[in-house]
């Protein structure tokens, strides 16, 4: 089995044309012609990350964000990029990243998250009504819960599902929370759509502080961190590899990556 065809994979699963403008996903690094010696899959890639899967044995790294976002002037070890970019090439490791394209992708990255919430009827955001076709983008997902419940129960679900010692919210919603908006990362731009979709709840990973104002009683809102919302991206990849390509040996990368520490 061939890097080729699990990079392949990847990419029916969430074509490259669902990315945003100015994002940078697909093969990031390494020569796609090897054989595949067993795949590493992480939220972020570090040179932790490289050497974790150079003790697993693993030859491919697969990544939700991409570790070339920007263009490099250079490539020496001026910063962290740059040092795990040359860590990747001298050990013949080859990184691809599904970033945007994954968001965007039907049953990709959001799918994922309101399936660890437990909750069920997922479907576009986008188009609710109608659903989306696979070349078609899907930023964020409506989803119901199994029953509703009330807002303080809904936050502690979240903050138990996804393993979070405290979200940043507003008020506590006085109505019962059945029908909740979801978008991984920095998904604060879906705030007003979710309200137009009479969403009782939107949980994203990031958010500008002032969109909390005047949404009391409107919507429950409720953030929980960037990592911490898109932490189990890593079990889509290893879906579809293992869908796809059923060979590969795949890892979920043990490194938490996470640069934000709670103190």
């Amino acid at each position: 089995m061939k890097i080729q065809q699990v990079l392949s994979a990847l990419e029916r699963f969430a074509p490259l044309p669902l990315q945003e403008s100015w994002d940078n996903a697909g093969l990031q690094i390494g020569l796609t012609e090897a054989e595949v010696s067993g795949a590493l899959l992480c939220l972020d890639v570090t040179e932790k990350v490289i050497d974790e899967a150079l003790r697993k044995g693993c030859n491919l790294v697969v990544s939700h964000h991409p570790l070339l976002f920007r263009g490099l002037k250079q490539v020496a070890d001026l910063n962290d990029v740059q040092r795990t970019v040359r860590h990747a090439i001298k050990n013949d490791i080859c990184v691809i990243s599904m970033h945007t394209n994954l968001d965007n992708a039907l049953g990709g990255v959001n799918w994922k998250i309101a399936e660890r919430l437990g909750a069920d009827n997922i479907r576009s955001g986008s188009n609710p009504a109608h659903g989306n076709s696979s070349t078609e983008k899907a930023p964020w997902v409506l989803a119901t819960l199994s029953s509703p419940m009330s807002a303080e129960a809904f936050i502690q679900l979240v903050k138990e599902r996804f393993n979070v010692a405290c979200a940043h919210c507003n008020e506590l919603l006085q109505r019962p929370i059945r029908t909740v908006a979801i978008c991984g990362g920095a998904g604060d731009f879906v705030l007003d759509d979710a309200i137009k979709q009479k969403a009782d709840a939107f949980i994203t990973g990031e958010m500008h502080y002032h969109q909390y104002f005047g949404h009391e009683q409107e919507i429950q809102i409720c953030v929980i961190g960037h990592y911490e919302s898109e932490q189990f991206t890593t079990e889509v990849l290893r879906d579809i590899i293992l869908r796809d390509c059923p060979e590969v040996k795949c890892y979920l990368a043990e490194t938490i990556t996470n640069p934000i520490k709670y103190y």
